[in-house]
């Protein structure tokens, strides 16, 4: 999730301010703010059919997987996971871009989709049903931490896919991003309540992200698939593959 250009626009504090996104389809270059007119040009990258009337929150323009991306990862963890394994939450769903990747792959037999904003939960559902799944999806309002050891305790036929706010612009300035900054959750609150879902995680974080703390999460004796994700020659973000995930080409 590239955040710098919210913080530049909102400011550093956007998270304790509460801000409250609103869902737009902009047509033109004309309507769009100033600070994400890059990512409207971008807009057929972030998703295919967005003619079709695709809403998006402003921060989801720098926020949403780009849907090559998604698509991309959703093969991934489809041919990684273990056939056993039957269901996929979508913990951070946002406007839906990893959700709909993952019910259109048809390698679920559920997909559920956590969001805690109401007006992005709203874009994610509509952004689904223009692609065909929004019949195919479980909608949760609500916070995931709170929702996934509840809901979905231990659950093993479940894989768990999160792509969690980078928390603004600092990892922008580190050579190597330090997990536990991201806001409002870092690695290690992260991989402690997901993975009490399913010991199967994948993260979705910075490019940059420092190795040797994804590596404290690893099973004794394991090693952890990590995956980076490119887009036009340049790698947009890595995934941390936790658990027992087969090879990813």
């Amino acid at each position: 999730m590239e955040e710098e250009e919210y913080y530049e626009y909102y400011g550093e504090d956007a998270y304790e301010e509460e801000y409250e996104p609103t869902a737009w389809h902009y047509e033109s270059v004309e309507e769009v703010p100033k600070n994400i007119r890059k990512y409207f040009h971008q807009r057929y990258h972030l998703f295919e059919r967005y003619d079709e009337g695709v809403l998006l929150t402003d921060d989801a323009w720098f926020g949403v997987t780009p849907e090559y991306v998604a698509r991309t990862i959703a093969t991934h963890v489809g041919n990684a996971a273990g056939s056993e394994k039957t269901t996929i939450v979508d913990a951070f769903v946002g406007v839906g871009g990893n959700a709909i990747a993952f019910a259109l792959s048809g390698r679920w037999e559920r997909v559920f989709a956590i969001e805690k904003d109401p007006e992005t939960l709203k874009c994610a559902k509509h952004n689904a049903e223009i692609y065909g799944v929004g019949n195919k999806i479980w909608w949760i309002e609500g916070d995931c931490l709170d929702i996934v050891p509840k809901r979905f305790p231990d659950m093993k036929e479940t894989v768990v896919f999160a792509s969690p706010p980078w928390g603004g612009v600092s990892y922008r300035h580190q050579p190597v991003f330090d997990l536990e900054t991201m806001q409002p959750y870092g690695l290690k609150e992260l991989y402690r309540t997901l993975s009490r879902c399913s010991k199967e995680l994948v993260l979705y974080l910075p490019r940059s992200s420092d190795l040797n703390q994804v590596a404290r999460y690893a099973a004794d004796g394991t090693k952890t698939l990590v995956a980076h994700y490119c887009l036009r020659g340049a790698s947009k973000a890595l995934c941390v593959y936790y658990g027992d995930f087969g090879s990813v080409p």
